[in-house]
C-alpha cells in the first residue's frame, strides 16, 4: 500500500467513525422517530459508501458485503427523503415507491451481474445513477426553492450548506463515476474524494448536532410564552390588523410581502411569526388563517352553494391540492365532508317550545278509556 493510499484509507475511516458517532446522537435524541430513523440510515449509507470504496475492503465479498452495497445505494434516496422531513415537507408516496423499487432493483440487477458475469449490468449502473441524480437534484430543489417560506433562522442556513456541502458533492461523486465509465477512480481523485467527504460530514454533524433543538425539532415542546415585547406589541397589533383586512387571502403572498406591507424588517417578523406565535414555515401561519376562514364558509348556509374549488382560489391557493391537503392536515376531513358533517349538525334541531312535544299518552288504562270516551280533562294531568 503507497502512502496516497494509506492516507486515503485514514480519511475514509475518520469519515466512517465520525458518522457513526453522529448517527448513534441523533438516534438517541428527542426528535420524531421518522426523522431520527432516515438521519441515522443517511449516515449509516454514507458510512457504507466509504467502506465499499475503501481500498483494503475491496476484495471483500458475501452477503454481509451485498448488504453494505445495499446501504451505500441507498443514499441519493435517503436524503431526498431526509431533505422532505427536515424541511417538513410532505412525501409523495408514489415518488418513494418508485425510489424503493429502483434501489432494489438496481441492486439485485448489479448482485446478479456481479455473480453471474452478465453484460447488462452497465445498464443498470447507468440506471442507478440516473435516479441517483434525480434524487439528489430535487433535495437541491426542495432546500433552494422553498428557502423563503422557512422561518428558523438556523435551518435556513442549513439549506445553503445541505445544497452547498452534501448535494454538490454526491453530483460530483455521481458525474465522476460515470465520466470514468463506472470504474473505480484513481489514487488522487479517490483522495480528494476521501478528503471532501471528510470535510462534508464534520460540517453537516456540526450543523446537525449544534441546532439539534430547532432543526430536529421536539413535537413535545411546549409552545412559546406570548411574553412580548413593546416593539413585538406593536408588530404583533399590525399582524392582527393585516389578517383581519384578510391579507392572508392574497395569492402568493410571502413574508417578504407582508414584511414590506407592515414597514418592517423582514428578520423582525420571520423571528416573531416563529419565536413568539410558535409557527416553524410562513405557510402553516397562512394556513391557520386561511383553514379558519375555509370552515366558516363551508359551515354558512349563505354559501352552500358555492363550490370547493372557488373557495379554495378565494382564499389565495392556487389549485384544488394544497387546499385539499392543508385542510386534511387541520380537520382530518376533506371540506367536503366537513360541509356535510356541519349541515347535518344543524338538521339536529334542540325541543324549544311544548308545540314541538309529542302529545303525552295516558297515565293508565282507565284514563285511555275516559279520553275516547268524553275528552274531558281528568286530575293527575290526563285529559
Amino acid at each position: 500500500m503507497d502512502r496516497l493510499t494509506l492516507f486515503d484509507t485514514m480519511l475514509r475511516m475518520l469519515a466512517i467513525g465520525q458518522l457513526l458517532l453522529i448517527a448513534v446522537v441523533i438516534g438517541r435524541g428527542r426528535a420524531p422517530l421518522a426523522i431520527r430513523l432516515i438521519t441515522a440510515v443517511l449516515l449509516l449509507g454514507v458510512a457504507s459508501y466509504l467502506t465499499i470504496a475503501t481500498p483494503m475492503f475491496r476484495p471483500l465479498d458475501g452477503p454481509f458485503w451485498a448488504l453494505v452495497q445495499l446501504f451505500a445505494q441507498s443514499v441519493p434516496l435517503m436524503l431526498w427523503v431526509f431533505a422532505h422531513l427536515l424541511f417538513e415537507r410532505p412525501v409523495a408516496r408514489s415518488a418513494a415507491i418508485a425510489g424503493l423499487v429502483a434501489l432494489f432493483g438496481c441492486w439485485i440487477g448489479n448482485y446478479v451481474a456481479f455473480v453471474s458475469g452478465w453484460q447488462g449490468g452497465f445498464v443498470v449502473e447507468a440506471v442507478q445513477r440516473l435516479t441517483s441524480l434525480l434524487l439528489i437534484g430535487h433535495a437541491i430543489a426542495i432546500a433552494i426553492g422553498e428557502r423563503g417560506d422557512d422561518l428558523i433562522e438556523k435551518r435556513r442556513r442549513l439549506r445553503v450548506g445541505f445544497v452547498v456541502i452534501v448535494g454538490a458533492l454526491a453530483f460530483i461523486v455521481i458525474v465522476i463515476e460515470i465520466l470514468l465509465g463506472f470504474r473505480r477512480a484513481g489514487p488522487e481523485i479517490a483522495f480528494g474524494q476521501a478528503l471532501a467527504i471528510l470535510i462534508a460530514t464534520s460540517a453537516m454533524g456540526i450543523a446537525l448536532l449544534e441546532s439539534d433543538p430547532d432543526l430536529l425539532f421536539d413535537p413535545d415542546r411546549p409552545a412559546p410564552a406570548p411574553n412580548l415585547s413593546p416593539a413585538e406589541q406593536v408588530l404583533s397589533g399590525k399582524v392582527t390588523a393585516a389578517m383581519a383586512g384578510a391579507v392572508h387571502r392574497e395569492p402568493g403572498l410571502t413574508i417578504g410581502v407582508l414584511a414590506e406591507r407592515l414597514g418592517v424588517p423582514e428578520h423582525r417578523l420571520r423571528s416573531m411569526i416563529n419565536q413568539r406565535l410558535g409557527y416553524r414555515n410562513f405557510s402553516a401561519f397562512l394556513n391557520h388563517h386561511r383553514i379558519a376562514d375555509a370552515k366558516a364558509w363551508l359551515a354558512d348556509p349563505a354559501k352552500v352553494d358555492l363550490p370547493v374549488l372557488t373557495i379554495a382560489m378565494d382564499l389565495g391557493y392556487g389549485s384544488l391540492a394544497p387546499f385539499n391537503r392543508a385542510f386534511r392536515e387541520d380537520t382530518g376531513q376533506s371540506p367536503s365532508e366537513y360541509r356535510r358533517a356541519a349541515f347535518a349538525e344543524k338538521q339536529k334541531m334542540p325541543i324549544d317550545s311544548e308545540n314541538d312535544r309529542s302529545f303525552p299518552g295516558a297515565r293508565s288504562r282507565a284514563a285511555a278509556g275516559r279520553i275516547a270516551d268524553g275528552g274531558t280533562a281528568m286530575t293527575n294531568g290526563a285529559v
